[in-house]
């Protein structure tokens, strides 16, 4: 017997909804105590949600995390980059890109921590999908980087793969150290980053 158009909606929007409960409580635990000193327990009781219901949705905890990150890692990332495009110049959007990034992590803090903290070297399928998002960073600094070479001063003599990775990295890394180490908010810490790989 097939199901109504409407019966199926409605029941996948309640799917849904469970399993987003899964996973708010997943990412604020994996962001709160880090990864490995999270258990399924603490997930789903932080959820209230059965052990059963992780299991409908996520294959294992990392399954999980690889999943948050895929998805809000990948939402930031998405976000960085369409500020960054509405830039003029190239100037304007590696400023853009930058101070987008700096400032999605500090009121993103638990997306943040995934992509820049717990993610590092938790498995190889986790890294695979870190690399490919900062690789896209990366990617849009270095053809930035392309263009500004002929004409700029400051980029002529850069290779864009090598700058395009140092900014991914130098930003991510100070990014890091200032969520753990509060100490500089956002808008300065985006300002010493833009006068260093934008000046």
């Amino acid at each position: 017997m097939a199901v109504a158009p409407g019966a199926q909606q409605r029941r996948d929007a309640r799917l849904e909804r469970r399993r987003r409960r899964i996973a708010d409580a997943a990412l604020s635990l994996f962001a709160e105590r880090g990864y490995n000193a999270t258990s399924v327990e603490e997930i789903v009781e932080r959820a209230r949600m059965s052990k059963s219901a992780f299991y409908e949705f996520f294959t294992s905890k990392e399954d999980c995390f690889r999943e948050l990150l895929a998805q809000e890692g990948g939402a930031l990332i998405h976000d960085v980059l369409a500020r960054a495009a509405a830039g003029h110049d190239h100037h304007e959007r590696l400023r853009f890109g930058i101070t987008t990034f700096v400032h999605a992590c500090f009121e993103r803090s638990a997306v943040a921590r995934l992509l820049i903290v717990e993610s590092v070297g938790l498995s190889q399928g986790v890294d695979e999908v870190r690399q490919e998002l900062q690789g896209m960073f990366a990617e849009a600094v270095s053809e930035e980087v392309r263009h500004a070479m002929g004409h700029d001063p400051f980029f002529e003599d850069k290779d864009p793969k090598t700058f395009g990775r140092a900014v991914v990295g130098a930003v991510s890394d100070a990014v890091g150290y200032f969520l753990t180490h509060p100490g500089m908010d956002a808008e300065s810490l985006a300002g010493n980053l833009c006068r260093i790989f934008a000046p």
